[in-house]
């Protein structure tokens, strides 16, 4: 009897075809595979003394559900996928490869700690390192002023710990100088939601992509950056739905698209206007949802009228009769999509780029229903959860803004501060780098963050964080940042703590403890507490773990537009998670907004905006005529701390490449100088047609000398403060030799890990991602 006849599986009806749907369990096991995951027996699944441990990816804001392997030692030794309703048992290569950060032999397992920047690091107890940190904290304060010692805190890090970071900064700080690295991702999707809608998320759950009749991604490379969201778009091509990708690379989800629009980088705004612009002259647009609910419809309407495609098509470098076409699909479909990303917020423009979208999906009246609507896909695993409680230098728990009395007022009574003792707003991440260089800020604690990779204009950043008088950063491995400072606090990963992170959806999900810490390591959470208390604050911070934060963090949010009072712990465990705004613990909450068509201003209207396209802020010249444009491979993660150390991801994409269009004349292999305003750095070529002649690509995980970000600029969008990655001025020209890939920094003592640095020094550039490039690897 073969294993696929039905009746070789106990349960199964004769005769009946076995069922191959990954949603479908077969029989007697759906309480182990529903979409909350938890084994029948709660965690003691045992098979040859194995336990598994349901929790989710630690990298992007898809949040895949997966189970975590632990052996009868208590150690995570592998990783399987969940059939949790988000990923439906798919992982990623970072997802597949996640687990072994855990027990990683780079871990950090001590406080590091030197007096100054050239003296080597020497491994401390914790009771030295607080005392140190403290010790500054107290004197640079005292010296200079509360506001001249920063925090800088990171959206890759659980909610409960995000919260703690402003209510430290804010409470045992008393500084206004925190922000968060979200501010490298998200904000621009966010200062347009809040614009038009009045909330801060998508508006619509990944699973309405599979209803829909049109989907259109703007700025979104999903087959590499997202890899298990591409189901979605399969699944909506699957019943017929046509696929507009807007993007200046033919990446793999482009490749497969109904319309590829490759327009010139920094040109975003323009082109939707225009859409737009087809939409009305043809009479496409939802008048009847428009006039019952928006405002600003005539000003956009105005607007859009100076945007032909005629204009349109000269500013994007596209066809005139591309921008028709996509007016037509979009607004011509019964049910539309659009979803974008990092590539059209990581402008000066960010924030207008993105309201051209939304301007799109509101005018066609797709907004607030099945199949229909809008969202901006997270980067980081807790990129939404992390700017809605705190750590964002302008807002408060709840997602209050700080410079609202009554929001100040509330949060005060909540931690039982006087509203006087509250700073005022802070500035952004990037600004605070400035304020570095110009020692208006002295000091900074760094959590879960690396901005000598992530931040633009590196020479800058470095810069700013060596004046900095005392620097202390928590971390897990020896990040480049990390090796920078005076003190590094060794703290847990993902996998030795509990918490949430809310995903691109806005989906609360729980991530479960599946080993305890290394020796000698603390979590994120003890760390702040403990200074805390030695600061005198201690009986404000009396959290012994992630539960008793997240239990203030409920009723903080309360009553709020971000509202998770009613998600607990023991919800999230039965449902798989929960979609804010959640007011009360009966509520189911709210996977699709606007289905009454009410946005979340207090008129409930929809507040449309207008937009005016301007050039990026690097001007062209003849000296500098590209386009350098930055994003993510799929085998590597943000600034790489985590992904450069794994052997497998290392060895799937040992080294950063440049993109460049076979008209450059350049072969495969070739070292390349790509020279911008800010410096230059050697590349090797890959050449492709899958990119547009004006335009080259750089991936931007490695340090200096290889990292992108050393060549881009720190110009920044005026209302998100997000810097302009995606677009800059540059020229490219043949060079003798490819620059060498720095191995992450290790713990005093310790060699770099072998296993992952064997192909790091391969001059070669990896086989084309998109897959249409003419590289050989012979």
């Amino acid at each position: 009897m073969s294993a696929t006849d039905p009746a070789a599986v106990p349960g199964t009806v004769p005769g009946r075809p076995l069922s191959l749907d990954p949603s479908l369990a077969p029989p007697g096991s759906r309480n182990f595979r529903d979409a909350g995951g938890i084994p029948a027996d709660r965690w003691h699944a045992d098979q040859n003394e194995e336990t598994l441990v349901p929790t989710h990816c630690c990298f992007c804001g898809v949040q895949c559900g997966m189970y975590l392997r632990v052996d009868r030692h208590g150690k995570v030794f592998g990783v399987e996928p969940r059939n949790h309703d988000i990923n439906r048992m798919r992982l990623c290569p970072k997802g597949i490869n996640a687990y072994q950060q855990v027990n990683h032999p780079d871990r950090l397992t001590a406080p590091l700690m030197r007096d100054n920047r050239d003296q080597e690091f020497r491994e401390v107890s914790w009771d030295e390192a607080l005392d140190r940190t403290v010790a500054e904290i107290r004197r640079i304060q005292t010296e200079y002023g509360d506001d001249a010692f920063g925090l800088l805190g990171g959206a890759s890090l659980f909610s409960e710990k995000t919260y703690l970071v402003g209510k430290f900064a804010r409470v045992a700080l008393k500084t206004r100088h925190v922000d968060y690295n979200g501010r490298l991702c998200m904000v621009s999707a966010a200062g347009a939601n809040k614009l038009a809608f009045g909330i801060d998320r998508a508006g619509n759950p990944f699973s309405d992509i599979l209803l829909t009749d049109c989907l259109l991604i703007a700025g979104s490379n999903v087959g590499e950056c997202f890899p298990v969201m591409t189901q979605y778009v399969w699944g909506a091509r699957d019943r017929g739905a046509t696929l507009i990708v807007v993007d200046p690379r033919e990446t793999a989800i482009a490749r497969t698209a109904d319309v590829h629009v490759a327009l010139k980088p920094g040109t975003d705004s323009a082109f939707f206007n225009a859409v737009l612009n087809v939409v009305v002259a043809e009479g496409l647009t939802d008048e009847a949802h428009l006039a019952a609910h928006t405002t600003g419809w005539d000003e956009v309407k105005r607007t859009v009228a100076e945007y032909p495609p005629s204009r349109a098509a000269r500013i994007c470098g596209v066809p005139e009769e591309q921008i028709v076409q996509v007016a037509r699909m979009f607004a011509g479909a019964d049910r539309a999509m659009a979803w974008h990303a990092r590539g059209i917020e990581h402008h000066s423009q960010g924030v207008e780029n993105c309201l051209t979208v939304i301007n799109l999906c509101v005018a066609t009246g797709n907004i607030g229903k099945p199949g229909a609507g809008y969202g901006t896909i997270t980067g980081q695993g807790n990129g939404q959860g992390g700017r809605e409680h705190g750590q964002k230098s302008d807002l408060l728990p709840g997602g209050r803004s700080i410079t609202n009395p009554e929001h100040r007022r509330q949060i005060c009574e909540i931690w039982g501060i006087d509203e006087t003792e509250l700073p005022a707003a802070g500035t952004s991440m990037m600004e605070m780098v400035w304020q570095m260089q110009r020692q208006e800020i002295r000091g900074l604690i760094g959590i879960c963050n690396n901005p000598f990779v992530s931040l633009p204009n590196y020479a800058t950043v470095k810069n700013g964080y060596d004046t900095l008088q005392f620097h202390a950063q928590f971390d897990f491995f020896l990040s480049e940042t990390a090796a920078n400072a005076h003190v590094v606090f060794p703290v847990t990963v993902w996998a030795e703590d509990e918490g949430v992170m809310a995903n691109a959806e806005a989906r609360v999900v729980k991530h479960n403890k599946a080993q305890e810490p290394p020796a000698g390591v603390r979590t994120d959470t003890w760390v702040l507490c403990e200074l805390a208390r030695r600061l005198g604050a201690g009986d404000k911070f009396a959290f012994p773990d992630s539960r008793s934060v997240f239990e203030e963090l409920r009723v903080a949010s309360a009553g709020t537009v971000n509202d998770y009072y009613g998600i607990t712990y023991e919800r999230l465990e039965q449902t798989g998670g929960i979609a804010w705004p959640c007011p009360t613990t009966d509520h189911p909450g709210t996977p699709r907004l606007f289905e009454d068509g009410r946005s979340y201003h207090p008129d409930g209207k929809i507040h449309l905006q207008t937009v005016e396209w301007h050039p990026p802020m690097d001007p062209y010249s003849e000296e500098f005529p590209l386009s350098l444009t930055t994003g993510r491979t799929v085998a590597h993660f943000l600034s790489g701390n985590q992904t450069r150390r794994l052997a497998g991801l290392v060895e799937q994409t040992p080294r950063p490449w440049v993109e460049v269009h076979p008209s450059h004349g350049f072969r495969n292999g070739d070292p390349v100088r790509v020279v911008t305003r800010r410096g230059s750095e050697v590349f090797p070529a890959l050449v492709t047609d899958a990119i547009r002649p004006d335009t080259v690509f750089v991936p931007y995980h490695w340090p200096v000398p290889t990292a992108a970000n050393a060549l881009t600029i720190d110009a920044l969008d005026p209302r998100s403060k997000i810097p302009e990655y995606k677009v800059c001025a540059a020229r490219v020209e043949a060079a003798e030799r490819i620059d060498e890939v720095p191995a992450p920094p290790t713990p005093p003592g310790q060699p770099a890990y072998p296993e992952a640095q064997v192909s790091r020094t391969d001059p070669l550039p990896p086989t084309s991602p998109q897959g249409r490039g003419t590289a050989e690897r012979s």
